[in-house]
């Protein structure tokens, strides 16, 4: 028992070890930049590359996300499908109280009917960020300041004051030379360490003439997401 005990202590002290060096190695301060002109002009050029005027007016956007999540997103309308497992979720995302339960194994009473709605309104702010974020500049309740790098290049901090599932998350774009963002680092409310770096890659110039990006690596995972669509009737 005392062998046992002392073989749990060690792996608990080793654990703390790695976790506490891998903080000490990956965790980065928040920049502060400069708000103003300069960084919506920024943040402009940014849209313009990726064609957000069309991705505006586009109308549908499907996607999967890690292959679990599906997505059918009805922009005009504010109307989105969600469907993961046997449950298929309607959310209207002008009038909550409208969301509706299409397919379910089982019964369910209605505290588990409202928990399964709020996840998939979860499910939804999530996983549609990694596919529209950089559309996002300009959000209501956004704020936008210019960060100039060590290399004295510059990068865009975009804080969400309000919104979505945890408002107060930020996130710093670094773009390529034509202003197409390449990765961002994230300061968010769900992961301890701050200012861990995800890919955009794969850029899709869609049918409906925006550009959405395909592939990201977090950490040198993939998140995958595929079925990706974006149109108009």
């Amino acid at each position: 028992m005392k062998l046992i005990k002392r073989i749990s202590i060690g792996v608990l002290l080793v654990l703390t070890i790695i976790i506490s060096t891998t903080y000490i190695l990956l965790n980065k301060e928040l920049p502060d930049g400069v708000s103003g002109i300069e960084a919506d002009n920024f943040a402009k050029k940014i849209l313009q590359t990726i064609e957000h005027q069309k991705y505006l007016d586009t109308q549908y956007i499907q996607w999967s996300f890690r292959n679990k999540h599906h997505y059918k997103w009805n922009k005009r309308a504010q109307s989105a499908t969600v469907q993961w497992d046997d449950y298929l979720v309607t959310l209207d995302l002008k009038a909550p109280l409208s969301n509706s339960i299409v397919q379910q194994p089982s019964p369910l009473s209605p505290e588990e009917r409202n928990k399964l709605i709020n996840k998939a309104l979860s499910f939804f702010n999530n996983d549609s960020f990694w596919i529209v974020a950089p559309h996002k500049l300009f959000d209501h309740g956004t704020s936008r300041k210019l960060v100039t790098l060590k290399n004295q290049k510059k990068a865009l901090l975009i804080t969400y004051n309000t919104g979505g599932t945890t408002p107060g998350d930020a996130y710093l774009w670094h773009v390529d030379d034509n202003y197409r963002p390449t990765r961002y680092q994230m300061w968010v409310s769900i992961i301890p360490i701050g200012g861990l770096e995800a890919s955009w890659d794969s850029w899709k110039q869609t049918e409906s003439g925006t550009f959405l990006s395909q592939k990201h690596q977090l950490l040198g995972l993939e998140i995958p997401i595929s079925n990706l669509r974006a149109w108009n009737d």
